[in-house]
Order: structure tokens, then sequence, then C-alpha cells
């Protein structure tokens, strides 16, 4: 593994968040678990691992107790993964008497792509080559589509910049996104495409229910 303090250029967002955190080991154990042979987590669930771990920190630092707090649960209606509106917004409230920037530790969580800009940019590192054919194959297609969706992003924010520049569009600062999801209709989850061709099996099959 490179060393990361040698990285030219600026700190990627999780790198910048350890270290803000004092998160010590956190990059060992995502990286770890991104490149073990067996049972490697998807990039997903080592956001979602991540992001936990703020929130948990984040209650620690105002003395919520994180032992009796469900954080699984606290995370998951942050990010809108759960619960209502009306149950987000609640606990958003609570929070906020507690002494929780809210709106911050949102604006932190980090994305599957961040995790991967991470690892493999900043500490230089790449999952496990799979030996079997299959394998390669999801991964060619992986790159495939990134390079499809990085080209839709492209111009879709050339014909909004052209179309701003010539005075037919009106529209504050923004972001263009663009995610290719998978919906299954038999375990009725949506996967985003990139984390399904990594595991290489929606839950319909990862739990043993499928073939």
């Amino acid at each position: 593994m490179a060393d990361p303090n040698a990285s030219p250029g600026p700190k990627p967002k999780v790198a910048r968040l350890i270290e803000k955190y004092d998160l010590e080991g956190v990059g060992a154990d995502l990286e770890q678990r991104w490149t073990r042979a067996e049972n490697r987590e998807s990039l997903r669930s080592l956001a979602d691992s991540f992001n936990e771990r703020l929130v948990r920190t984040a209650l620690a630092e105002v003395g919520i107790d994180t032992i009796a707090e469900d954080v699984s649960r606290v995370y998951a209606l942050l990010a809108g993964e759960a619960g209502s509106r009306g149950e987000r917004t609640q606990l958003e409230r609570r929070l906020e008497r507690e002494g929780v920037d809210v709106e911050t530790l949102t604006d932190e969580f980090v994305s599957y792509g961040a995790v991967r800009s991470y690892l493999t940019g900043y500490r230089d590192v790449t999952p496990p080559s799979s030996d079997d054919e299959t394998g390669g194959d999801r991964e060619n297609v992986a790159r495939t589509i990134e390079g499809l969706r990085q080209r839709a992003l492209s111009v879709t924010e050339s014909k909004l910049e052209r179309l701003r520049e010539t005075d037919r569009l009106e529209v504050g600062p923004h972001r263009v996104l663009a995610d290719v999801q998978v919906l299954c209709e038999r375990c009725g989850k949506q996967y985003d495409v990139a984390d399904l061709l990594e595991s290489g099996a929606c839950d319909c099959f990862g739990d043993g229910s499928g073939e």
C-alpha cells in the first residue's frame, strides 16, 4: 500500500473525515474489508458503515449514550433510507436540542463513490481480481456502465450550461446526478448497478433462497 501521507493533491473526503474525527484504524479496516478474498463487502456497505461511525462519533461528542441509542436506525433515518419524513424531522429536532449539528453531519455522509476514490486513489488498493471468467465480465460491464454514466453527466452539464448562457434556462446553484439502479422484482430491493455487479448476486441468492 502506498503511503497515504505521500499522496499528491487535496485529500479525498473520506481521508479528511478520518483525520477530522480522529478515526484511527478506519482506513485500514475499510481496505481489509474490501480486499479480503472471502466475504468481501461492497462499497455501499462500507459507505453505510463509515457513515454510521460518523453518527456514533457525533452523538458521543455531545454526550448522547451511543450504547442505548440505535445508531443504525439514527443513520437510516437521517439518510432517508428508513422511516417517514415526519420521523426524520422529529429525530433531527431532538438531536439539535441535544447539540448535534445535523446539517453538517448529513453533509459529511459519504457515498460509495467517495469510498472507492479513497481506497483506489488515496490508499492505492484494488479488490482481489476474480479468477473466474464471469467475474471478469462483470468488471468489464461495470467499467462500461461507469463510462456511460460519466458521459451522460458531462453531456447534461454541458447542455444545461449552454441553455443558461443563452438565457433559455434559469436555474440556481445545482449538481447533476446520474445513478443507474436495478430493481429486483423478486426480493423487491433496489441496487446501485455497480454494487450489484461487484457482489455478483442480489439478496434473492445471497441468502440461499435462490439457485
